[in-house]
């Protein structure tokens, strides 16, 4: 389904990071139907996409980093290579005419072709978790203090036990204007080294289905950091 950008024979002439939202019924589609859609969209949209030589030809195209599922996202980011140049802003415009409902690209920029892929330089990510029901906020912010505070937070992910806590990088709550509670975290997203909202929400005693998540931002490492 996606392409990074290697290759002998590279047929591409330009690379574009496409910045969107998913929105609505989006957050029920996966890390490959999200691909399959944006690449449907772009061709209905007449981008120029470059794809894959050989029989099983693919679209290079390149996603940061996949959304759990029902997770709503302000900020998911994929990098398109094309045949043809085009004008970041036009490219925008013409995508946004034929793209499929819930998608909103809100940025497109030229990236560096020579630059490494794109799901090998995320860093960290934002989100939101609404709590959809009524909580003793006081205690609530007692169970975040004690989180940051420990030093080491053993928890298990596929039947093998992990550190929780060197993946919060930030964590705190904040009252919504119609006096709900909302959690914000800063996670880290490396490869071996991410952090998932619903087990962070699962260590404050919560029920990640009964809170409404949603990606806020991404963070992307320079490349001559990555991994320092």
């Amino acid at each position: 389904m996606m392409e990074d950008n290697g290759g002998m024979n590279a047929n591409y002439v330009q690379r574009l990071r496409l910045t969107f939202r998913k929105e609505g019924a989006t957050r029920y589609i996966g890390h490959l139907d999200l691909a399959l859609t944006l690449e449907r969209s772009l061709n209905r949209a007449k981008i120029p996409i470059a794809y894959t030589q050989g029989f099983n030809k693919r679209p290079r195209m390149q996603l940061a980093a996949a959304t759990p599922l029902g997770y709503l996202s302000e900020c998911e980011m994929a990098d398109i290579y094309l045949l043809e140049k085009m004008v970041p802003d036009a490219a925008k415009e013409q995508m946004m005419a034929r793209m499929a409902p819930g998608i909103v690209v809100w940025r497109v920029e030229e990236v560096d072709l020579r630059a490494p892929a794109l799901q090998t330089l995320t860093a960290v990510t934002d989100y939101t978790a609404l709590l959809l029901d009524p909580v003793d906020l006081v205690a609530l912010q007692q169970k975040i203090e004690a989180l940051l505070a420990a030093e080491s937070i053993t928890r298990e992910r596929r039947h093998k036990a992990y550190d929780l806590r060197p993946l919060v990088v930030t964590l705190s709550l904040a009252e919504t204007d119609d006096s709900r509670a909302q959690i914000n975290m800063r996670l880290t997203m490396r490869p071996g080294k991410t952090g998932r909202p619903d087990e962070v929400l699962r260590e404050l005693d919560l029920d990640p289905m009964a809170a409404r998540i949603t990606r806020t931002a991404i963070e992307l490492a320079e490349p001559d950091t990555q991994g320092k």
